[in-house]
């Protein structure tokens, strides 16, 4: 195993190249299932979900050969399996895509309950009651997922909860279904946008994808086609926090500034200034930062993804500060890593209630979930002196060579192996 020891204190200065979406990538990579082709994927993310999709997608029987570090062609013409190995699916949370893309194409899926970060309780029901409505009937079994459908046939689908999840699942799960199939009550992120824009290249025909309402009218078959992931929308906000927190000035570039206007509004409220360009946004600081009110909501409100990140900064801001997670009731279980670093914080259910300090003290430090590990990494570039951050897989699920990044910023980050614990010895 291995731990980032950072030696904080430093403003960041300098550019970055944002990568592709995490979110995107994780079920366009399933989607390559319903194309029967030969598909090339460019800007794909170098993260562990990345890697353990295209495995999946080997382990199924497609033909997966890398064209370079971020472009991938992917041959699924050849798929003869429909069942994804159980220690693959519960290594991420977006495993679940393949139950949609294999239903689709195949009329058969089994995939184990997902992992992925513990951020509390992530029903599938309203992905099975999209499934249900085209005609498949599921179950759930020893701790894997069962569907079964044949010909699917189109149908209306109003979810009660805004899901990305299901919203993609529903997606991946119709467009080859007989008719017109009706999803209300969807999620409208980016990333939605970014598969039904995939799933059209393919000869789908997917609208309103990014409003309420998304139409799809099933096709006969797909093909296979080139295409570019659009950037991490996450990434890109980390990095711009990450300007901001340390007083520095940072150019983010490869991004879609349309797709940060809820960061950066948030961003300038508390102080940082935000310049936008085409493709690119500079983020610096030269006075205090001030407190905020924050609620996370679907898009287009503020991501969840963000809050942990957002707490951050919140927590060296003259002033009181409130934070209401909307989405996932344990996203604050990181809250006790920032108060050994001194940070004044209470959280009371879904609420944080952040008193400003001065400065953060180093301390050793252990990433809980992914967005709370990357959070913790821009508190210990903040805090003068040396942190440790154990369970550093967390973060390099949705991070691309986040040390490397951080070092070209100017950032004293290093990778290094930690120690084997030691073998208890017998009585």
């Amino acid at each position: 195993m291995e731990k980032f020891v950072i030696n904080g204190g430093r403003p960041l200065v300098g550019e970055v190249t944002i990568s592709g979406a995490k979110n995107a990538a994780v079920a366009i990579l399933p989607a390559t299932i319903l194309a029967g082709g030969r598909c090339v994927i460019e800007n794909l993310p170098d993260i562990s979900d990345v890697l353990v999709s295209l495995q999946i997608l080997q382990a199924l029987g497609a033909r997966v050969r890398m064209l370079n570090r971020s472009t991938y062609e992917i041959d699924t013409s050849r798929i003869t399996g429909t069942q994804v190995p159980d220690d693959l699916s519960r290594q991420m949370r977006a495993s679940y895509y393949f139950l949609g893309a294999l239903l689709g194409r195949c009329g058969t899926a089994q995939v184990a309950m997902p992992g992925g970060c513990n951020l509390g309780v992530r029903p599938i029901d309203q992905h099975l009651k999209a499934f249900s409505a085209l005609g498949a009937s599921y179950a759930v079994e020893y701790g894997r997922i069962h569907v079964d459908g044949g010909q699917l046939e189109g149908a209306h689908t109003f979810f009660d909860t805004v899901s990305v999840g299901a919203t993609m699942n529903a997606m991946l799960s119709a467009v080859l279904a007989k008719g017109q199939t009706v999803l209300e009550n969807v999620a409208k992120e980016p990333h939605i946008v970014d598969l039904a824009n995939f799933l059209n290249m393919m000869g789908a025909d997917v609208r309103g994808a990014g409003t309420d309402v998304i139409k799809i009218r099933g096709v006969a078959s797909l093909h296979g086609c080139s295409y570019s992931i659009i950037p991490d929308q996450i990434e890109a906000g980390s990095f711009m926090v990450a300007a901001a927190i340390t007083g520095g000035n940072v150019l983010i570039k490869n991004i879609i500034p349309k797709h940060l206007e809820p960061i950066s509004a948030k961003l300038e409220q508390a102080g940082a200034a935000v310049e936008e360009f085409d493709e690119a946004v500079r983020v610096y600081r030269t006075g205090d930062l001030t407190p905020l009110k924050i609620k996370t909501m679907p898009h287009p409100g503020f991501p969840t993804d963000m809050q942990p990140m957002m707490t951050v900064l919140l927590s060296l801001a003259q002033g009181t500060s409130i934070i209401t997670e909307g989405i996932w009731e344990n996203r604050f279980r990181y809250v006790d890593e920032l108060v050994r670093m001194g940070a004044n914080i209470q959280v009371d259910g879904q609420v944080a209630v952040i008193e400003g300090v001065p400065r953060l003290q180093p301390a050793p430090l252990r990433a809980p979930d992914l967005r709370a590990g990357a959070a913790l990494v821009l508190a210990a570039l903040a805090a003068h002196g040396i942190s440790e951050i154990e369970q550093i897989q967390y973060i390099e699920r949705g991070y691309e060579n986040m040390a490397g990044k951080l070092q070209g910023l100017g950032a004293d980050i290093r990778r290094v192996q930690t120690a084997a614990a030691p073998i208890p010895q017998a009585l």
